[in-house]
């Protein structure tokens, strides 16, 4: 499981996402990306979220020379699998039984499409 060595703040989460979708990009793709997804960030911010997320270990730099191309070290399933798991310890202490029971207890009524999901996810496990 991917440990980070730091926790990822949002804007970085949301430079992680541009990467999970679009691949191996520069910091000026890397905007653009973002931009496209409707998060505006000026080129030095993304430059410094992606300077931040390679000293964090979650990207890397595959060239030595500028423009330098970048690309995810962690797939999404893997962060999103630790976040989770992290959030259950922190907030649940190790409950996953009490993440269902919030999670659930929330909404009323599952769509047919969140219900169908579950029962999916329910019957592989037994």
């Amino acid at each position: 499981m991917v440990r980070p060595t730091q926790e990822m703040t949002q804007r970085e989460l949301e430079v992680m996402h541009a990467f999970w979708q679009h691949g191996q990009m520069t910091a000026t793709q890397a905007r653009e990306a973002l931009a496209e997804s409707g998060v505006d960030r000026a080129y030095p911010t993304v430059a410094n979220l992606i300077r931040v997320l390679v000293d964090k270990g979650y990207l890397e730099a595959i060239n030595e020379e500028r423009p330098f191309v970048y690309q995810a070290l962690h797939s999404f399933e893997d962060v999103s699998k630790n976040f989770v798991g992290e959030l259950v310890d922190r907030v649940f202490r190790g409950s996953r039984e009490q993440l269902i029971v919030h999670l659930f207890g929330q909404r009323q009524t599952l769509s047919k499409k969140e219900r169908s999901l579950l029962e999916s996810i329910l019957e592989e496990q037994e």
